[in-house]
């Protein structure tokens, strides 16, 4: 039953054109990849220092519910 089935919606030779469009771009253009991880590297790969956020997160005040004016509970 499993080989049937397979047979069915086996599509061996089908590629999307997204698929085809990047493979395409990779051919062109070999480095491409190491350019992406040189991005994530500069942008998003960071150690980070857990102190730091943590004395930042301990520092915080809490922030009014409106900004702009007096808050009603506190006048006199």
């Amino acid at each position: 039953m499993a080989s049937f089935l397979q047979r069915i919606f086996r599509r061996p030779d089908y590629r999307s054109d997204v698929t085809e469009f990047i493979t395409r771009l990779k051919e062109e253009r070999p480095d491409l990849e190491a350019q992406q991880r040189a991005g994530r590297a500069l942008w998003w790969d960071k150690n980070l220092d857990r102190e730091a956020i943590a004395e930042w997160k301990e520092a915080r005040v809490p922030q009014k519910p409106y900004v702009y004016g007096d808050d009603p509970r506190q006048r006199r």
